[in-house]
């Protein structure tokens, strides 16, 4: 059993060296453990500084890609490393090291595909008291929309299997904690959490420039990715709404015109017809996304299955070389 712990990198120099003293070099049930950094483009000397810290790989953009597409990449790097098991964690020693081998456990005993470190929000002494009601709400909301019951779903601390790292696919280069979820909610996975411990505050993040901007830009992804793997139940609820508005002005006019005698109130005559094929324009549409979606889940499927080709495909390539290079050995001759 094969272990790969990745770390996403953007300037982390002085961070970094701490993140790699708490990692465990042993855990129960795993045989090998490696680290792997993903350097999304830093301006600072953090690839160097890893290279010396004796990291076992190291991923190097040219520039910086965002969080996102780093996860994204370290996890194809680890899978085609051959990772039966690989831990997301940040490179600012937020979360405790130590707590590992806690987040691998359900895997390892086939309890869970995907688990997700919980923080203790209430307990964490630099979140402020609007930035900790803005976590658990932010929590809740992804709860419905992904179905997952999970307390934080933020945490960027966590632990896939092989088979949820192949199936997991991230389309924002912003982030990949909210989608991820929503993604796997609505797919066969299985999905637990466990309560990890967190270290003291060594910088600001830099996800985003302000708690405002960061709400933003995760509130329109969570909205994107949630209308991707449901648009009928998004465009329904918006198409519904117009039509049913439109519906209460036409009861308006019709009051109005036969109860009343009166022949004006014609706006609200207009305004009826616009809502109302407003609202079926938009269900018809919903329709139609409904059915792209549909083509969309059998291409990751195809998408999933090519992956597991390649690897495996690469896996018994691996492995046929090192057969014929132990040959080679034996009979006195090199092979390339």
């Amino acid at each position: 059993m094969k272990l790969i712990i990745q770390i996403p990198c953007f300037n982390e120099e002085t961070t970094l060296p701490m993140t790699l003293r708490s990692l465990p070099r042993r855990i129960a049930g795993i045989e090998q453990i490696e680290v792997l950094v993903i350097n999304d483009g830093s301006t600072d000397g953090t690839a160097r500084r890893a290279r010396e810290l004796g990291v076992d790989h190291v991923v190097e953009f040219a520039r910086n890609q965002g969080l996102g597409a780093a996860f994204r990449a370290g996890l194809d790097a680890c899978l085609k490393l051959g990772a039966d098991i690989i831990v997301n964690t940040d490179a600012d020693n937020q979360y405790f090291g130590e707590d590992i081998e806690v987040l691998v456990q359900p895997i390892l005993k086939h309890q869970a595909d995907l688990v997700v470190g919980t923080r203790d929000i209430d307990s964490i002494e630099y979140f402020s008291a609007t930035k900790k009601c803005l976590q658990k709400l932010g929590s809740w909301i992804v709860r419905k929309a992904s179905g997952c019951p999970l307390a934080d779903t933020t945490s960027g601390f966590r632990a896939f299997n092989r088979e949820a790292a192949l199936r997991t696919i991230v389309h924002s280069k912003f982030s990949y904690t909210l989608e991820t979820l929503i993604q796997a909610g609505t797919g066969p996975l299985s999905i637990m959490q466990v309560p990890v411990r967190v270290n003291g505050k060594l910088r600001e993040s830099r996800l985003a420039g302000s708690t405002w901007q960061y709400l933003k830009r995760s509130g329109a992804n969570v909205l994107r990715v949630y209308s991707m793997y449901n648009p009928l139940k998004v465009f329904f609820v918006l198409g519904s709404a117009s039509f049913l508005a439109g519906f209460a002005l036409g009861l308006r006019y019709l009051y109005y015109y036969f109860l009343e005698g009166s022949s004006g109130h014609v706006q609200s005559l207009i305004l009826s017809a616009i809502l109302l094929i407003l609202g079926f324009q938009i269900l018809v549409i919903g329709l139609v996304a409904d059915l792209i979606a549909a083509n969309r889940r059998l291409n990751e499927e195809v998408l999933y299955r090519l992956r597991k080709m390649e690897l495996s495909g690469n896996t018994h390539s691996e492995d046929l070389q090192s057969q014929k290079s132990l040959e080679a050995a034996r009979s006195g001759h090199s092979w390339h």
